[in-house]
């Protein structure tokens, strides 16, 4: 089993699926690494040279930040906008859909599941 960037990779599936289960790596990202290391689309991880898992490895450490230090400095990002007290960071803060969405109907994944009001009858 290969270990990139602190995440165990499946051996069974190709290089360019494998490296999307690498947070910050998505299926664009996955496909120019492979194509600049030069390895051939229908490899798998399982059949890769153990150089080639360390190509990839420097290559994800030297020009993606990937894991922990992406989701801490999206937390922080998040947080920096909550200490602003800005309309976005007052929305994260409320748990409140924060690009625009309406409330009145839907947004139950940003505002949990539905309250009901007492002695609201119709």
């Amino acid at each position: 089993m290969a270990r990139i960037a602190g995440v165990n990779i499946p051996t069974q599936k190709r290089v360019e699926i494998a490296l999307t289960y690498i947070h910050g790596i998505g299926p664009t990202t996955a496909k120019k690494l492979t194509e600049k290391l030069g390895i051939p689309f229908e490899r798998r991880v399982q059949d890769l040279t153990d150089a080639e898992v360390v190509q990839i490895r420097e290559a994800i450490d030297a020009e993606h930040t990937v894991e922990g230090d992406l989701r801490r400095e999206t937390a922080m990002n998040i947080k920096r906008l909550m200490d602003l007290a800005c309309y976005r960071g007052l929305r994260h803060r409320k748990g409140l859909p924060v690009r625009g969405q309406r409330t009145h109907t839907n947004a139950r994944t940003r505002k949990g599941k539905a309250k009901p009001i007492a002695g609201k009858k119709k």
